[in-house]
């Protein structure tokens, strides 16, 4: 892993480093809060360790920063505020783990190693497009080529569907259970009959159209060739 030690004292950032260069990471340290935060907004790291007193720019406000600019880097707190609202302080603020000085290095790693192993944090779909169609899911607004399309919820949830899924052949059973929650066979045509008023929405005022029958399976939402 790549790691960035924000710790100004220097023993204590040059032991972290030189024990976790042993362990096979990439550290890189700053010395102050400032340095820290221009280097985790500069350079991919895959975990921080901060110190909550910092000079410049303290532990709280660098972590507080990096979140808002929706940095998710997972941070641990290496500190010697251990009270417990010192620790949820320092969780609210966003980091994801805290330890408190004097720690024991084999504990320090478990660390590291644990939150290396988490997946990293996915960032919220706000807006999908395909070719010239495009969809804003907080202001659910729906645009082709720029001109809006006037959409009722199940036919919203339907296209978003679709376009989650463009180039995919999704089944007339994927969109019951997802668009209808219906988690059986209706024996109706209403799948078909919402997806000829989508296609009327969508496709009828232009020259490619996107939405397409697949026979014998199902429909698929895909960008012109």
């Amino acid at each position: 892993m790549k790691v960035l030690v924000v710790e100004d004292d220097v023993e204590t950032a040059d032991y972290v480093a030189q024990g976790l260069r042993e362990l096979g990471h990439g550290v890189d340290v700053a010395g102050n809060g400032r340095d820290g935060l221009f280097l985790a907004t500069d350079s991919a790291y895959d975990l921080l360790i901060v110190d909550r007193m910092l000079p410049v720019l303290d532990g709280l406000a660098l972590v507080k920063t990096l979140r808002g600019a929706d940095v998710q880097t997972p941070v641990l707190f290496l500190t010697t505020l251990g009270g417990i609202d010192d620790r949820v302080e320092g969780l609210e603020a966003g980091g994801d783990d805290y330890l408190v000085k004097p720690f024991a290095f084999a504990e320090l790693a478990a660390r590291v190693q644990a939150l290396g192993r988490r997946p990293p944090v996915q960032q919220e779909i706000t807006a999908l497009q395909v070719a010239d169609l495009e969809m804003n899911l907080v202001t659910r607004r729906v645009t082709r080529r720029g001109k809006p399309i006037d959409l009722q919820p199940r036919e919203f949830r339907l296209l978003e569907y679709l376009m989650r899924h463009a180039g995919e052949v999704v089944t007339r059973t994927m969109l019951l259970e997802t668009v209808w929650d219906f988690h059986f066979d209706p024996k109706t045509s209403v799948v078909e009959t919402h997806i000829s008023r989508l296609r009327n929405k969508i496709d009828r005022d232009f020259d490619m159209p996107l939405i397409h029958t697949v026979r014998g399976a199902g429909y698929c939402l895909r960008a012109p060739a």
